[in-house]
């Protein structure tokens, strides 16, 4: 015997309010959405750009995230598997949503592919809005020159490089394009064995293009050198700090005035005789 089933009635009060906690709900959930989006679109501060982008803000000003980069990286003629002839990935990704970079731009992670640093450059001068400033990897005759690449730079952790162990490993040192030049060997005795000598990587911050070569040739499980953004691996010591054997420093301090000169920290802000004398009792 089939049960009867009752028909509830909804009245138009009750469809008001029920309206009302749906739209309610949706809000909040698109509320939560939107506040995940926007925090996954802003950038790591590890995020590594292409070869000539412009400083972080501006290159997110002018970027228009078409792509054209990624595409000429990847289909650049020296991209190919040496027994197979096929398309490598391109070294160049276009962020998603699940990418800790700013969704639609171009971006690398060295570990996994890293720039092979091209001699014409390709994903350069397709850029249509100047992102990618060509005039700042052109020399003096206009010419493209892949030394003056500035992606990031190389970092050592002389902890876990078993250089620094006293093994012998040049690998970095080998994958590295500029050799000799970017990263040095530094000869040192090895005090603890007294016959074998440390063959240390040092990176010279002044040529290295951050190209990521040497993070992926690394044998440590996790590598040992490693390519960060400039600004987060660079001190800086401030205005007032000249160096005499610099003819461009010189220079440099002779066009400024003596109060663009100063440096302001949060120590400046007292006087010396304050903060050298801190915590110490004359009586």
């Amino acid at each position: 015997m089939k049960k009867e089933v009752k028909k509830v009635h909804i009245t138009p009060r009750r469809r008001f309010f029920t309206n009302i906690a749906q739209g309610t709900g949706m809000s909040i959930m698109g509320g939560l959405l939107w506040a995940g989006y926007a925090q996954k679109a802003k950038s790591s501060a590890l995020t590594l750009r292409p070869p000539a982008a412009l400083e972080e803000e501006d290159f997110l000003k002018t970027c228009i995230k078409c792509g054209l980069c990624s595409e000429a990286c990847f289909n650049r003629d020296s991209n190919r598997d040496k027994e197979t002839l096929e398309h490598r990935p391109a070294t160049l990704k276009m962020a998603k949503a699940q990418d800790d970079a700013t969704i639609g731009t171009p971006f690398f992670v060295p570990s996994e592919v890293p720039c092979y640093m091209c001699e014409d450059i390709p994903c350069v001068p397709v850029c249509p809005t100047e992102a990618l400033d060509i005039t700042s990897v052109s020399n003096d005759k206009g010419e493209l020159d892949f030394k003056m690449m500035n992606m990031g730079l190389a970092v050592v952790d002389s902890n876990s490089c078993i250089a620094f162990w006293g093994i012998q490993c040049d690998a970095c040192y080998r994958a590295c394009p500029l050799l000799d030049e970017a990263i040095k060997l530094e000869y040192d005795r090895n005090e603890r064995t007294g016959k074998h000598a440390f063959l240390k990587p040092i990176v010279d911050m002044n040529i290295c293009t951050g190209c990521g070569l040497c993070e992926k040739a690394c044998v440590t499980e996790k590598p040992a050198i490693f390519v960060r953004p400039r600004e987060l691996v660079l001190g800086k010591p401030g205005d007032h700090y000249v160096k005499g054997w610099d003819a461009k420093d010189q220079q440099r301090v002779a066009q400024q005035s003596d109060k663009d000169m100063t440096t302001h920290t949060e120590r400046s802000k007292s006087e010396a005789v304050d903060y050298l004398n801190t915590g110490v009792d004359f009586e």
